[in-house]
């Protein structure tokens, strides 16, 4: 059996280390980048989208949060409470806004983001049933 290489060495770390988080900013560490894919984490500690803002991103958002509670808010009025294990798809050009994120405890979140997806192609997630 032949076994393929990559060019650089395995890389490891942990999404909970040093997720003190910060009053002043939300903190973001890109942890992979490839073309047409981005992997962030993101800390957030109270912060919010300023009022009047909206995310409106030309790629597709997939959001998971890892530990803390935080609410998105979508432009059509919905808006999506988050806590660990609860994620989120935003697809590209979905306005959306961070409403709340909990001030007394971080918010780690796992951000993907990956080019915008076939319009036509069939959204399935574990929860749908045919």
């Amino acid at each position: 059996m032949t076994h393929t290489h990559s060019s650089g060495p395995a890389t490891h770390g942990r999404l909970l280390v040093d997720a003190a988080g910060s009053a002043h900013a939300e903190q973001t560490s890109l942890l992979l980048a490839r073309p047409g894919c981005r992997i962030e984490r993101i800390v957030s500690s109270g912060q919010a989208s300023p009022d009047g803002f909206w995310y409106d991103q030309p790629d597709d958002e997939w959001v998971l949060v890892v530990a803390g509670n935080a609410r998105l808010a979508i432009e059509n009025g919905d808006e999506i409470a988050l806590a660990p294990g609860d994620y989120a798809f935003l697809p590209a050009r979905c306005r959306h806004r961070v409403s709340w994120t909990d001030p007394t405890r971080p918010t780690v979140w796992l951000a993907i983001h990956l080019p915008r997806g076939d319009a036509d192609a069939t959204e399935t997630s574990p929860d749908a049933r045919p």
